[in-house]
């Protein structure tokens, strides 16, 4: 068997991009035996040096950062990019034709699986500055796919409670019914699946507990970079 590519993971919180490494870690070995996975090499700024950059809406900022790991996991042997943090998907744009290596884009991975599953309106949650922005609505509308985001005061809540609680680890369950909350106002809005469109809430919230179908941006990017590495996508 021809080894698979190396991955890079281009972390931004850690709790997303541990996430994802243990996701792409336990899943492999069905692929490619007992305890293996595709070698995987992991950077990540801190994350505060990310949320400057947000605050002060400064993309380039953000992609610079982005970048910079970029280069750092090419001299580690990295073949292919992903980045377990849907908000700061918002500069690939500025990213990819600077990058030295290819990106897999976590909203297209998501909206295909939406795709997939004949879902055809979808809810959006994440951080406030991830709803706000056209990083899903452009990816879903582009397979004709329609989207519904939260009303304004839930979506500042919930970035409040992903930025206060969830990067930290920090699980509460209130928090949780919350989330419950807003995915049974987006199913009443005539949603028939939501996206966990920021890589901590797959922490709290799954298709055991939600009103509606879940779309685990974190897992579904972990399962679209380790069928790549295996095919030998490059």
């Amino acid at each position: 068997m021809t080894a698979p590519l190396p991955l890079g993971i281009v972390a931004c919180s850690s709790e997303g991009a541990a996430l994802c490494y243990r996701t792409i870690c336990a899943e492999a070995a069905a692929r490619l035996g007992p305890h293996a996975h595709p070698d995987i090499a992991l950077h990540g700024h801190s994350l505060a040096d990310y949320v400057a950059c947000l605050e002060r809406g400064d993309l380039d900022g953000v992609g610079e950062l982005m970048l910079s790991s970029a280069r750092k996991l090419e001299r580690a042997g990295a073949k292919l990019l992903i980045c377990p943090d849907n908000t700061i998907h918002q500069a690939m744009d500025y990213v990819r034709p600077r990058s030295p290596l290819p990106w897999l884009h976590i909203a297209d991975v998501v909206a295909r699986e939406a795709q997939a599953h004949g879902f055809r309106r979808i809810g959006l949650t994440g951080t406030q500055w991830l709803v706000e922005s056209e990083v899903y609505p452009r990816q879903l509308a582009a397979l004709g796919l329609e989207y519904v985001r939260p009303g304004a005061e839930q979506r500042a809540r919930i970035g409040r409670l992903i930025m206060d609680e969830l990067v930290y680890g920090v699980f509460k369950p209130q928090t949780v019914a919350y989330f419950q909350g807003v995915i049974e106002d987006l199913k009443a809005q005539g949603c028939d699946a939501v996206v966990l469109g920021c890589t901590e809430i797959p922490l709290i919230i799954d298709d055991g507990n939600s009103a509606l179908p879940t779309l685990d941006s974190t897992r579904l990017l972990a399962r679209a970079a380790l069928r790549a590495a295996v095919a030998g996508v490059d």
